[in-house]
């Protein structure tokens, strides 16, 4: 995994603000032996949704659509233990977050343009289906008497 820090980019040129983020450290279960119990390396993430302006208003509304069941109050969170260090941890945060709002801001794919079965491959499934229900028809004991 790529590390960065500063602003993360979404999509496009629109960046997740760091003054809208919200970070609270606590301790992690997992790896790093005695360390683990004396340093605060689990990460949890907010980021208030609901409240910022820094996404298009187009966007905002649908990642509140998608993102509905994960919104506790308009915010999304994260949480990020993977790693031994907080650091590590903050950028896994971060980036899983940019992801996630990347995803649910995505515009909704082209409708399916629905597109007629040409005729012979029809006709060919139907022939095909014909031929094997007359198979299965032998296999039975009917007609042996």
């Amino acid at each position: 995994m790529e590390l960065m820090s500063g602003p993360y980019p979404i999509r496009g040129s629109v960046l997740l603000p760091e003054a809208e983020l919200m970070w609270r450290f606590s301790r992690s279960s997992g790896p790093g032996g005695q360390h683990v119990n004396t340093s605060d390396s689990q990460v949890e993430l907010r980021f208030d949704l609901a409240g910022t302006e820094s996404l298009p208003p187009v966007w905002k509304q649908r990642a509140l659509e998608r993102l509905a069941g994960r919104l506790v109050d308009g915010v999304v969170s994260v949480r990020a233990s993977e790693h031994r260090s907080q650091w590590r941890n903050r950028e896994a945060a971060a980036v899983r977050l940019a992801s996630l709002l990347a995803e649910a801001t995505a515009p909704p794919p082209k409708p399916r343009r629905p597109t007629r079965i040409p005729r012979g491959i029809n006709e060919r499934r139907l022939r095909e289906k014909k031929r094997r229900g007359e198979t299965k028809q032998g296999r039975s004991g009917r007609g042996w008497t």
